[in-house]
């Protein structure tokens, strides 16, 4: 296919990303919890205190970096709808910009249809978009990620060391956005140490010695001098429990899915690890697309030549050492989101890609009889109805506002900041209220030292908060004491959407606004 076809699709399909990234974008009331500390990164950039921002974020820093940039050059409001609609936009703008990438490595590894659909399947599932749209790394990760492995396919395919400097330096930018980008030099250096092991995998001597050495010490000089200012590769509790450097999370831990059952043996630990993994998995890629990709795995066809098969064994390392993370986040921290596993999802969609042009061509096979056009329109057809499925079964969900069942949330700061004196403390596991309020208070990190501050003057929680088994939600009912709420949000209640209640812990505190009895109360 001539370059310049390859180039107007890439055009095409990276509009239609940031069609549907914009819109999601502009939909969206409230940002994913996790945005508030990137948020709260990149004001303290803008603030010029790198300290916070970068020496003691948990944290990697370039998407708060981003978001300090951005806001600053399109001369945002300094208010919590100017740093989420910056954080958006670099959101929007990365996932608009991982087309390109995205197109070129299932073209590098499935040809040309399976990569046209592969970037149409990525953003048609809801998980992918969601993700994009909102305020997280994932969007910048991901972009510098699916380059580096581009760019990492391009060298097993050429063996060429020239490309491994591209893909060293966009490996460090990936792990200057989350952790885990170190995972791509570890597969690299993983693939080269088993390709002398077999013919068809082996490169030249030379450039296999230059190769090493470039993986070796290239990771060294780009991401060191972060791993030694941190003292470690990453500072997430996560990543401690995932290393082995920190214990499991506590059989209450906030971030676990459900208690540990106390009676929990280690077999089923690890089934319900397992489970967790595939259906974040199952939920990031769909059931339907899954099965796709099983069936495009099967049908893949041999490698071209001995640099895809090196290739082929790269994204297989790729994909096993993060599967098996994703269980050990799952054992360790009792948790594991379909966010979490879009490092496997990607190569999974563009195996569902491949597996939906395998069944199209084996349609057209079968219509050997009739015209050239003939078996052109039903390769055509039959790729559209795999399209169609995707956006019948998952479309609704795809278009859906993001993070909509909690909207409450941004009414109750906003009455927060209509009615509460701007010293008055808030109690917001959420902190959704404080933000949007831009008032002070106590979310999760310290909602255990709120019950001693005189100034504590409001609570702000959902139902489900109010009648959990948590040890937080026995705060929040301690804090409560039987108290009716004096706002709620939505005022009435509404089917799959959480309705949020603002309790007044300290009626003495003066109020800024108008006393309760209007619409926004009851």
């Amino acid at each position: 296919m001539p370059p310049a076809r390859h180039a107007l699709r890439i055009l095409l399909l990276t509009a239609f990303a940031a069609a549907l990234l914009g819109r999601l974008a502009a939909t969206t009331e409230v940002m994913y919890a996790d945005g508030l500390r990137y948020v709260a990164g990149a004001q303290a950039v803008a603030r010029g205190d790198w300290k916070t921002s970068v020496v003691r974020a948990v944290d990697h820093p370039a998407y708060p970096v981003a978001i300090a940039a951005a806001h600053g050059v399109l001369g945002l409001e300094d208010g919590p709808q100017g740093w989420q609609t910056a954080a958006q936009v670099v959101s929007v703008i990365a996932g608009a910009m991982l087309v390109p990438p995205l197109y070129l490595v299932a073209l590098e590894l499935f040809g040309p249809t399976a990569a046209w659909l592969a970037c149409l399947l990525t953003f048609l599932v809801p998980t992918t978009g969601h993700v994009l749209a909102d305020v997280l790394s994932e969007g910048v990760f991901l972009l510098f990620w699916t380059w580096g492995c581009w760019s990492a396919l391009r060298f097993f395919r050429e063996g060429a060391a020239r490309w491994l400097v591209p893909t060293i330096a966009f490996a460090g930018l990936a792990y200057l956005t989350r952790p885990e980008g170190l995972l791509l030099p570890a597969a690299l250096a993983a693939t080269l140490l088993l390709t002398p092991l077999a013919a068809s995998l082996r490169l030249p001597r030379g450039a296999w010695f230059r190769a090493t050495a470039l993986v070796v010490v290239g990771p060294l000089l780009v991401v060191g001098p972060y791993v030694a200012m941190k003292g470690g590769i990453g500072t997430k509790p996560a990543v401690a429990r995932l290393l082995g450097t920190a214990p499991k999370s506590a059989a209450t831990a906030i971030e676990r899915e459900r208690p540990l059952d106390a009676d929990q043996t280690a077999m089923k630990a690890f089934a319900m690890a397992w489970r967790g993994m595939y259906r974040a998995v199952q939920t990031a890629v769909t059931p339907f697309l899954l099965a796709l990709a099983a069936f495009g795995l099967y049908r893949r066809g041999a490698a071209r030549d001995d640099g895809q098969t090196r290739g082929r064994l790269f994204v297989a390392i790729v994909g096993v050492a993060w599967m098996l993370a994703l269980v050990r986040l799952y054992a360790t921290g009792g948790y594991c989101t379909p966010r979490h596993a879009l490092i496997l999802a990607l190569p999974l969609l563009a195996a569902a890609a491949h597996g939906l042009a395998r069944l199209a061509e084996g349609l057209g096979d079968r219509l050997t009889a009739r015209p050239p056009e003939t078996r052109r329109l039903a390769r055509g057809l039959t790729c559209a109805a795999g399209l169609a499925i995707v956006v019948a079964g998952w479309g609704s969900q795809t278009l859906a506002p993001i993070n909509a069942d909690y909207n409450g949330y941004r009414a109750a700061g906003d009455w927060l900041a209509a009615h509460a004196p701007p010293d008055a403390k808030v109690f917001d596991l959420k902190g959704w209220a404080l933000y949007y309020g831009r008032r002070p208070g106590y979310s999760f990190a310290d909602y255990g030292e709120a019950a001693d501050d005189p100034k504590l003057g409001y609570l702000v929680a959902h139902e489900a908060f109010l009648i959990g088994e948590w040890p937080y939600c026995d705060t929040v009912r301690a804090l409560v004491d039987g108290r009716s709420p004096i706002a709620s949000f939505p005022a009435v209640r509404r089917k799959g959407v959480a309705r949020v209640h603002v309790f007044e812990l300290a009626p003495g505190l003066a109020r800024s606004g108008p006393a309760p009895g209007s619409a926004a109360t009851h």
